[in-house]
């Protein structure tokens, strides 16, 4: 019986702590209509691109973070949340 509710409270504390972590809806704007966002695999100019984003696309922000004075956020596309990556925040639109 104690395993059990050790295990029930274990779980219930893994779920609260998964629901605290918010995502707000945003759109891609800004880039132009020959230009692409791009999608990196770290907060900074200097990690990989994984792909190009053109305005209008919606993504899912987690968090963001700033680093050498340039505010990043990680996201995931909305379409395929398990694409995920980093964007300048300053392309990111409310939705």
């Amino acid at each position: 019986m104690r395993h059990t509710a050790l295990s029930t409270i274990l779980i219930l504390t893994l779920s609260a702590g998964c629901a605290a972590v918010g995502t707000d809806r945003v759109v891609v704007t800004g880039t132009g209509p020959d230009d692409l966002l791009k999608l990196r695999s770290g907060p900074s100019l200097g990690f990989n691109i994984i792909m190009g984003l053109p305005d209008g696309t919606i993504l899912n922000r987690r968090s963001c973070v700033t680093e050498v004075g340039q505010r990043w956020c990680e996201v995931s596309l909305a379409d395929a949340p398990g694409v995920t990556g980093y964007v300048s925040a300053d392309y990111l639109t409310e939705r």
